[in-house]
C-alpha cells in the first residue's frame, strides 16, 4: 500500500503541468562575448548577455514566446558550432509571489513616528510574541553596511521611503535588459510586490512615512525579472548579479503553492547559488 502511495506522489509530482519552451536559450560557449555575438548573429539569435564567465543568454526573436514544442532545429544549429561546449532551451517556470495578511496592533512598546509602525505587530508586540528586533535596534544593529537586492517584479527606486536607502549598483533589469529596476505599471498596480518587499526590508525609520523596515539601516537594490516569463536562466542571471557587491538576494516567490507542486531551483540557478 505504502508502495502505491508513493508511486501516485511520484507520478503527480512528475506530470504535474505541461511545460512550454521559451525562444531562449542558454549557451556555453569558448571564446568570450565576440565569439557569442556571431554565433548568435550568424543563427538568428540575439544574445541577451552573460549569465556566467562563457555562458551566455540569447533568444530567437522569430519563435514565439512560449511553446509547447521545443525547436530543435535551433538547437542543432548551435550545438553543431565548434565553440560551443553546451547549449539548452530555456523552460517557463510558474513563479507566484509571496504576500501576507495585515494584521493589526495598536500597542506598541517602541516609537516610531512612521504611520504605519503600530500595525507591524510582528515588529513591537513585545512580550516575546515578535521578533525582538527591537533589542538589537537599540544596540545598533540596523542593517547598516548590508546590501540586500529583492528579486522580484521591480522596484519604485524613487520611492520617498526608499530613496534614501536605495542602491543602484544592487539594481537591474532583466525582462528589459537595463539598468533601471522601476516597476511597469499597469491600472491594476500588478507589479508593486517588489517594492513592498523592498520596503520590509530597508524602509526608512521615523520619517513620518508609510511603514519601517526591519533592517532600515541597509543598502537596497532590485532586479526586476519576475514581469515575463521566468526560466532558469533569468533566475541564475538574476541570482549572479554583482555578487562582490551584494550581501543578500531576496525572492519571496516560488513555484505554484498549490499544496502538490514541488520545485526547485535549476542547474543554473543552482550554480548561481553555489559560485555566490
Amino acid at each position: 500500500m505504502i508502495s502505491v502511495l508513493l508511486l501516485m506522489l511520484t507520478l503527480l509530482i512528475a506530470t504535474g503541468s505541461p511545460q512550454h519552451y521559451s525562444s531562449q536559450w542558454a549557451v556555453h560557449i569558448e571564446g568570450g562575448r565576440h565569439a557569442a555575438d556571431d554565433i548568435a548573429s550568424r543563427h538568428g539569435f540575439v544574445n541577451l548577455g552573460q549569465i556566467f564567465p562563457d555562458l551566455w543568454h540569447f533568444e530567437h526573436l522569430k519563435l514565439e514566446k512560449r511553446s509547447a514544442d521545443p525547436s530543435p532545429d535551433h538547437h542543432d544549429n548551435l550545438v553543431m558550432e565548434p565553440q560551443v561546449k553546451w547549449a539548452k532551451q530555456q523552460v517557463i517556470k510558474s513563479r507566484t509571489k509571496r504576500d501576507y495578511l495585515s494584521v493589526s496592533n495598536e500597542d506598541s512598546s517602541y516609537s516610531l513616528n512612521d504611520p504605519r509602525w503600530t500595525q507591524m505587530w510582528y515588529l513591537n508586540r513585545g512580550n516575546g510574541l515578535d521578533m525582538s528586533v527591537v533589542g538589537a535596534w537599540r544596540e545598533g544593529i540596523t542593517g547598516k553596511g548590508v546590501v540586500v537586492t529583492i528579486l522580484d517584479d521591480g522596484l519604485e527606486r524613487d520611492h520617498p521611503d526608499l530613496i534614501k536607502n536605495y542602491d543602484p549598483q544592487a539594481s537591474y533589469d532583466v525582462n528589459s535588459r537595463d539598468d533601471d529596476p522601476m516597476p511597469r505599471y499597469d491600472l491594476i498596480d500588478s507589479n508593486r510586490h517588489g517594492t513592498r518587499c523592498a520596503g520590509e526590508v530597508a524602509a526608512t525609520a521615523n520619517n513620518s512615512l508609510c511603514a519601517v523596515g526591519i533592517a532600515y539601516g541597509a543598502s537596497v537594490g532590485g532586479v526586476r525579472m519576475l514581469d515575463g516569463d521566468v526560466t532558469d536562466a533569468v533566475e541564475a542571471r538574476s541570482l549572479s548579479l554583482n555578487p562582490q557587491h551584494i550581501d543578500i538576494y531576496s525572492a519571496s516567490w516560488g513555484p505554484d503553492d498549490d499544496g502538490k507542486t514541488v520545485d526547485g531551483p535549476g542547474e543554473l540557478a543552482m550554480r548561481a547559488f553555489i559560485e555566490g
